[in-house]
C-alpha cells in the first residue's frame, strides 16, 4: 500500500468515526456542565396520539403531557433533545 493511499484511509477513518465520536461526547460533556449549573433542560407540552385504520391520526389534546428534554444535539441521559420534541410537533405517537 502507497503512502498516499494509507493517509486517505487515515483521515478516511478520522471523519468517519473520531469526528463524530468526539461531538457526541464534547455535546454530553457540555450538557453534563450545564445540568450541573442547573440549566440544560426544558419542558415541553405534547399530546398523545394513535394511528387510525384509515391512516389518519387522532391526537388526544384534553390530556396534555409534559416531557423534559435536553437542550443538547443527541440524546443524553434519557433525554431527548428539545429540537427534536419540538420538531416532532409536539405530538408523540403511542
Amino acid at each position: 500500500m502507497s503512502r498516499w493511499a494509507r493517509l486517505a484511509v487515515i483521515v478516511a477513518l478520522a471523519a468517519v468515526v473520531i469526528v463524530p465520536a468526539i461531538l457526541y461526547i464534547s455535546d454530553a460533556l457540555v450538557l453534563r456542565y450545564r445540568l450541573g449549573r442547573g440549566a440544560g433542560r426544558d419542558t415541553v407540552t405534547v399530546y398523545f396520539a394513535t394511528r387510525l385504520k384509515n391512516g389518519k391520526f387522532e391526537v388526544f389534546t384534553d390530556r396534555p403531557q409534559t416531557e423534559v428534554c435536553a437542550q443538547a444535539l443527541f440524546p443524553h441521559f434519557g433525554l431527548r433533545p428539545c429540537w427534536y420534541v419540538r420538531r416532532s410537533g409536539g405530538v408523540k405517537v403511542i
